[in-house]
């Protein structure tokens, strides 16, 4: 259990449901142009606060990974999956990003009695209630913790296929689509990691996808 570091004002919640196993989930790269979209879940002790943990958006980088190393010491259980650029041209973002926090359920050491969503829709994973709560990784600690997982580690993977395809600079925007990154497309073209459904470039149907 982790208690706040300090006396900063603490405005998250430690639950939505007491008296049930919750987890938080969310995830991160649903706008970017290239790469996958990841999720997590947490489930954090009932009593859980920190003074630091906050909406991943909202955190230095410096600070998202001083906490995933906090989360995961403290963690009850946590998980991390994603779904790759070829299944989400296939579902379409929306379910990628649903299939993705499903994976990361399922990989959860137990089965939560509830879990709580970051955003405004979801689809039911097996029998587990759930609760959609827009901005709710600014509002519960589970929630944020899972916007942490997700964006660290969804980084990690993004700096790891810099080193293959240095042109895009996804080292500094993470496959999103910056001005420098859809140059970079239009110079270069598409690589096997970028979302071909996704509007790349303004020529979009000039770009030879074969």
């Amino acid at each position: 259990m982790k208690k706040a570091s300090s006396e900063a004002d603490i405005r998250l919640l430690p639950h939505y449901k007491s008296n049930v196993v919750e987890a938080g989930c969310d995830e991160a790269g649903r706008g970017c142009l290239a790469g996958p979209v990841f999720a997590a879940a947490v489930v954090l002790p009932p009593d859980f606060t920190h003074g630091e943990l906050n909406d991943s958006k909202q955190l230095s980088e410096k600070s998202r990974y001083r906490m995933r190393e906090m989360i995961e010491q403290f963690a009850i259980s946590w998980a991390v999956a994603y779904v790759g650029p070829s299944e989400i041209d296939k579902l379409n973002i929306f379910k990628a990003s649903v299939v993705a926090m499903h994976r990361a359920i399922s990989k959860l050491s137990m089965l939560p009695g509830h879990v709580i969503i970051d955003g405004k829709t979801f689809i039911k994973f097996g029998e587990i209630p759930y609760t959609c709560i827009v901005r709710g990784d600014s509002k519960y600690f589970s929630i944020a913790a899972a916007s942490v997982l997700a964006k660290t580690y969804r980084d990690d993977y993004m700096n790891t296929l810099h080193n293959e395809y240095e042109c895009y600079a996804w080292d500094r925007n993470k496959g999103y689509a910056t001005s420098l990154h859809r140059k970079a497309i239009e110079k270069y073209g598409i690589s096997p990691h970028h979302r071909r459904t996704f509007h790349l470039i303004e020529q979009q149907l000039n770009i030879d996808f074969e």
